[in-house]
């Protein structure tokens, strides 16, 4: 039987909205099972900050500026990266905002704003990452990683989060589809859809009384630890996972039971 390692040693990984919550923590798991990691998102004092952790950890990492809504800016990103650290065989497709509230209040700037970003974003990154893939040889040597990221929301029904909720479920789907796209390409396209966390942007959710309640209705009367989604991202940017594309991966806690 073989051994499986997540090592990801000569690996170079592109992670979008690093700069806060997931897509930071996301990174420094990366960096520390041997990838080098390019940091993305628009705040580029808060993508040193991590570089300078990283390296200090022994890890290598290159911050670039962009827009994950913007084409122009993700062509131009992917580009400073390759420059850095050479072609991109990996991209972690995390960039999201959220901005709740009612249906019948939600501003149509902030409906746009939610899907430039949550599906736009995503769609625009996996596809300039999936082509430089195929450039560098994806299809003989099987080598493509993508990962995005959904959430729970897009399966469970929760209230005052349509527009994320839309996103996010638009994010699931589109995976797949890219998946049986780029099968033959040497592209693996799988989706993460986590729980309820404790991040930079649900931070204040849990101090009001809606979140009071919501978190009253999990079974474990918990909120999940961003740490729990390590172990299934590594592995799935890892040669480990040849033969898994097209798979969405729910970690939530028993939240949604």
């Amino acid at each position: 039987m073989q051994g499986y390692s997540f090592d990801l040693s000569g690996r170079t990984a592109l992670v979008t909205g690093a700069s806060s919550g997931i897509g930071l923590h996301f990174a420094r798991a990366l960096a520390r099972s041997g990838a080098r990691v390019v940091l993305v998102a628009r705040r580029i004092e808060r993508l040193e900050e991590l570089r300078s952790a990283i390296e200090a950890e022994g890890g290598r990492a290159f911050s670039v500026a962009m827009d994950v809504s913007d084409e122009a800016s993700i062509v131009a990103g992917f580009n400073a990266a390759e420059e850095a650290f050479g072609p991109i065989d990996t991209v972690v497709a995390n960039a999201g905002l959220a901005r709740p509230g009612s249906a019948l209040d939600l501003s149509v700037d902030d409906f746009d704003a939610t899907m430039a970003t949550n599906q736009r974003g995503v769609f625009l990154t996996a596809r300039e990452g999936a082509r430089r893939m195929i450039e560098n040889g994806a299809p003989t040597r099987g080598h493509g990683r993508i990962v995005l990221i959904s959430s729970i929301t897009a399966f469970h029904v929760t209230r005052y989060m349509s527009a994320y909720s839309a996103s996010k479920a638009a994010v699931l789907q589109m995976g797949r589809v890219l998946a049986k796209e780029w099968a033959t390409q040497g592209v693996n396209v799988n989706v993460i859809a986590p729980g309820y966390m404790a991040t930079e942007m649900t931070e204040e959710v849990w101090q009001q009384e809606a979140g009071k309640q919501l978190l009253s209705s999990f079974p474990r009367k918990r909120i999940m630890s961003v740490d729990a989604l390590s172990p299934l991202l590594l592995y799935l940017c890892s040669d480990a996972s040849l033969e898994v594309t097209g798979s969405v991966f729910s970690i939530e806690d028993g939240q949604t039971l």
